[in-house]
């Protein structure tokens, strides 16, 4: 399986949506009053954090020389 490198702000964004989806459930279901306004804040600071994220990861990795793979080992 193919390695991929983690990024932070798929993460946030993620968790993001997996808290609104959940909150807005619980609330159809009846189980939690959510108060509108969390919920509709929640959103565009989810993503603000998000798009914060990518870019300092975006800064930080352009200073960083990217990582070079060991040479092939010889066949004997």
């Amino acid at each position: 399986m193919k390695r991929h490198r983690f990024e932070p702000a798929r993460l946030i964004s993620g968790l993001t949506a997996l808290t609104l989806g959940t909150g807005y459930g619980l609330d159809a279901l009846g189980h939690w009053h959510a108060p509108g306004l969390w919920l509709f804040l929640a959103l565009p600071a989810g993503l603000l954090l998000s798009g914060l994220t990518a870019a300092i990861r975006a800064t930080t990795r352009r200073d960083t020389p990217p990582p070079t793979e060991p040479p092939p080992a010889p066949h004997t």
